[in-house]
Formats: C-alpha cells, sequence, structure tokens
C-alpha cells in the first residue's frame, strides 16, 4: 500500500502514514529485500512462478505492488486447492473455500474427526507448498441449529434475503 491509500485507510495525514512505512520498512528489513528481489526477478524474467508452476507474465508497465503480492497470495492459493483435493480424496464434505479457509460439513458425532483430519490435509498442503514447513489453523465451529455467518457479509445476506422475498415470498417464508 502506497502512502496516500494508508493515510486514507487510517484517517490520518500522508506524513503519518509515511511514517509508518518507513518504521515498517526499517523494522523488517530482510522481508523487503526478499520483496525487492520478487520484483527485480520478475522484472529481468518476464514472469514469477508458483511451485507448482502458475504463471504470471511482466510487462513494462507491471504494478510492483501486485509483483510483490504474486509470491504470497498465488502460492497460498496452491495450498488451498491441494488441501481441498487432499480432503475430498478423504471422504470430507468440503462445502466451500472461504479466503485461507474452508468451510465443512460434518455429522455431530463425526464433526471433531473430520476437523482433523481437515486440518491435517492444509498441514500437509502448506508443507508440500512451503518445502516442509507448516502453516498453523486455527478452527471455529458453527453447530446445527446455527449457521455460519461472517458478519463482513451481513449487509449482502440481508440484501440477498429481502430480494428473495420479493421474488417468492410463499417459499422463503414455508
Amino acid at each position: 500500500m502506497e502512502a496516500e491509500g494508508l493515510a486514507l485507510r487510517i484517517d490520518r495525514p500522508i506524513i503519518v502514514a509515511r511514517d509508518l512505512l518507513r518504521a515498517h520498512h526499517e523494522t523488517y528489513r530482510t522481508f523487503w529485500r526478499w520483496s525487492d528481489a520478487v520484483v527485480d526477478t520478475a522484472m529481468l524474467h518476464g514472469s514469477l512462478h508458483t511451485v507448482f508452476g502458475w504463471d504470471v507474465h511482466v510487462g513494462h508497465v507491471s504494478n510492483p505492488r501486485s509483483l510483490r503480492n504474486f509470491p504470497m497470495q498465488a502460492n497460498g492459493a496452491e495450498m488451498m486447492r491441494l488441501a481441498a483435493c487432499l480432503a475430498t480424496e478423504q471422504g470430507l464434505s468440503v462445502c466451500a473455500p472461504i479466503h485461507d479457509a474452508f468451510l465443512i460439513t460434518a455429522p455431530l458425532e463425526r464433526l471433531e474427526h473430520d476437523i482433523a483430519k481437515m486440518r491435517g490435509a492444509m498441514a500437509e498442503a502448506s508443507q508440500v507448498v512451503l518445502d516442509g514447513r507448516e502453516l498453523g489453523t486455527d478452527v471455529s465451529i458453527t453447530r446445527w441449529p446455527d449457521r455460519y455467518m461472517d458478519p463482513r457479509g451481513l449487509v449482502m445476506w440481508q440484501r440477498v434475503t429481502e430480494l428473495l422475498q420479493q421474488l417468492d415470498p410463499i417459499r422463503m417464508t414455508a
């Protein structure tokens, strides 16, 4: 994020945002050397790739922030794809990926077991993609009759529900 965008996000003057970014660069020098090397590699070789070979091709007007972000986002996506495959091959009921997590369903008597298997699939995927390193996971459990709801999606959920009620009010109340 550039200073102007950060200033808007934190509702502070640009000078404060610049100081925060400078402090970040000084505090996390190793990260920034690596990040600069990612951009240099992309510009010199014309592409970047994930551990499984997913490429992004670089033009002469490529956005350096996008290039810096590519290894983390794209390899994170590789982990998610692999974890989904491993989980479904083990018979888990994967409903949906949710950014960097999965929503699974299981009968209550098997829920803890299936959660452990899902976490195992995610651990294995991270070890494969990260050359033996394992990312930790945490769990949020929602049991029937409750339902999973991300507070960030509440307004959208309400809007969709209202639109569906307008389309077929009898079915929505039944």
